[in-house]
């Protein structure tokens, strides 16, 4: 829940520019997943961690052993980051702000 806070400041200043976040929750709200989410002002795509059935957990196909696990991800698709544990609100952003202006400027990290 700490994220949140500041996910809702990047969705907000990143409005318009190529960003998006996906989220993947692990709490256990049961039936109550949507109203949580409303509840924490989630405005961004946030899928449960458990799927039920025979499908695996997101968390296990992405390999995720720690919560937070931040993956940035390149408008090409690529894993440009990977952070087990938040990195903290300044990093994340000099991140992010670098990968947004590639994806503006239609070029990848390696030109």
């Amino acid at each position: 829940m700490a994220m949140f806070p500041h996910e809702r400041s990047l969705v907000k200043r990143l409005e318009g520019k190529p960003f998006t976040i996906i989220g993947v929750n692990s709490d256990q709200y049961g039936d109550n997943f949507k109203k949580q989410m409303e509840k924490h002002q989630v405005t961004w795509r946030s899928f449960k961690n458990e799927r039920g059935g025979e499908t695996p957990a997101i968390a296990t196909e992405w390999n995720v052993r720690g919560w937070p696990t931040l993956y940035l991800i390149d408008h090409k698709g690529v894993i440009r980051k990977k952070w087990v544990g938040s990195p903290g609100d300044k990093v994340m952003d000099e991140e992010i702000e670098k990968l947004v202006k590639l994806a503006e400027d239609g070029k990848t990290a390696s030109q």
